[in-house]
């Protein structure tokens, strides 16, 4: 068990997976629920459902429902290669020393952490970055950058391998991978709904209509992205210190992972091909926000990563050393 300096105890792993199970469980079903809103919107908005003169059949909501479903069992299944291939993640060339170096570092962290050998890919991208994703510790990948492994030494490579490892044994690889997937999901839902059927709206009056539902209707459907965007960073922050905490137990060494948030903030590079869709995904936020940077309520519903700075802080105490905190 890891303990960690701003929690009342150890951490319970196999209740993290549990309830990482649970939480994974309720982010689909509220995703569903999204789902089958902006389904109902757009039957009553453009297609006059449930009045006389509309279809037998609630069509947009049906389409939704199966929409959600094939997303879900896609993102389940296939969701880790579709991650991989849309970022344009490679597997290891073992020729190359430095792939080797992050082969032999990815081993020892799995057997430190008493999981499988997770597969490897890597990101052939200047900006320092990593993560894991799949469905479980056996279906599980973790995907470096080549900025990283030109960035750091060993020791603090190690600590970004240990820290997505802690993801793969949390069990939060499945809930980031579901979220991912269905992000895109609802965007695509959401942009599919407003111009399949746009051009209904000058044909189909809405007089007979009440403007009470009709407008939240529409809301909902415009708005459906960003609801289910803030629905993904409702579960982001916390996992985050728990998986530093975690892979600073696998090292027996929070200073590496420290010095690595360090010269990943210093270096200050943006990702080349960043995605909303995956952001929550990375070791640090790919997007580069300020409200990255701040705490507080605000700051927890509209940021996938807690402040770099305060992650640092918490390996730094959590080494027994003090002061050693520098601003950017």
């Amino acid at each position: 068990m890891a303990a960690w300096p701003d929690t009342p105890g150890p951490v319970d792993f196999r209740e993290r997976q549990a309830r990482n199970r649970r939480l994974s469980a309720w982010i689909v079903f509220c995703f569903l629920l999204l789902f089958v809103a902006v389904g109902l919107s757009a039957d009553y908005v453009y297609l006059d459902a449930f009045t006389p003169a509309g279809p037998p059949f609630p069509v947009a909501t049906v389409a939704s429902l199966a929409l959600a479903a094939a997303i879900t069992l896609t993102s389940y299944y296939q969701g880790s290669a579709l991650i991989l291939r849309s970022l344009g993640a490679e597997p290891l060339d073992l020729q190359i020393p430095e792939h080797r170096e992050v082969h032999n570092v990815v081993t020892e962290m799995a057997l430190a952490s008493g999981c499988p050998m997770p597969r490897i890919h890597v990101i052939f991208d200047p900006a320092p970055n990593a993560f894991a994703t799949g469905r479980d510790e056996f279906h599980a990948s973790v995907c470096v950058t080549t900025g990283l492994l030109a960035l750091l030494n060993r020791e603090e490579t190690q600590g970004v391998i240990a820290h997505e490892i802690a993801h793969v044994r949390n069990q939060d690889i499945l809930l980031m991978t579901l979220v991912s997937i269905l992000l895109g999901g609802i965007a695509l839902l959401s942009d599919w709904t407003q111009r399949s059927f746009s051009a209904s709206r000058p044909r189909r009056g809405t007089s007979s209509k009440s403007a009470a539902l009709v407008v939240p209707a529409l809301l909902l459907i415009v708005l459906s992205p960003l609801i289910s965007r803030l629905l993904a960073m409702a579960v982001s922050r916390q996992r985050e210190y728990l998986a530093d905490a975690t892979g600073a137990e696998y090292t027996r060494n929070p200073m590496g992972l420290a010095k690595a948030l360090e010269k990943i903030r210093d270096a200050a590079m943006p990702f080349s091909h960043p995605s909303r869709g995956t952001a929550h995904l990375f070791f640090v936020n790919p997007l580069r926000r300020r409200v990255d940077d701040r705490e507080g309520r605000l700051a927890d519903l509209l940021s996938t990563h807690p402040p770099i700075a305060r992650r640092m802080l918490l390996l730094y105490r959590m080494a027994g050393v003090h002061g050693q905190l520098r601003n950017p």
